[in-house]
């Protein structure tokens, strides 16, 4: 295989930029040519869709969401989740209902179980 070096003296100066670059590819990559930079990309296909859903339930999903979040991206994820039946909304919950999830479990001493309550009810 000729090295970039040999490849460059074969080459004109009155040569362009981008054909100097094609004869150095086409040096390094042999016979199979440049055929690797016109293979398709796998792309994720989209489809718009129209659902009904009732409007508080909107505008409460729509609160959980962060300034700049996708809604559709969420969607997508949320159905993802429930399809491979791996479903966690712990990264979609809010502080209150987190610490609400934290004082219902066995596992949590009474102390933290106490200033959760607290928390909880002056955040109310």
């Amino acid at each position: 295989m000729p090295t970039l070096e040999a490849t460059l003296a074969q080459t004109t100066p009155i040569m362009s930029c981008k054909l100097q670059l094609c004869v150095i590819l086409q040096g390094l990559l042999g016979k199979r040519g440049v055929d690797w930079m016109s293979a398709r990309r796998t792309k994720v296909h989209y489809k718009q869709i129209h659902v009904s859903i009732p409007v508080r339930l909107l505008e409460d999903f729509d609160e959980l969401l962060s300034f700049k979040a996708s809604r559709s991206k969420a969607i997508s994820h949320l159905m993802k989740k429930h399809i491979d039946g791996s479903y966690d909304d712990t990264p979609m919950m809010t502080s209150r209902q987190l610490m609400a999830m934290l004082t219902n479990r066995d596992d949590v001493d009474d102390l933290l179980k106490t200033l959760l309550l607290q928390i909880l009810s002056q955040s109310s």
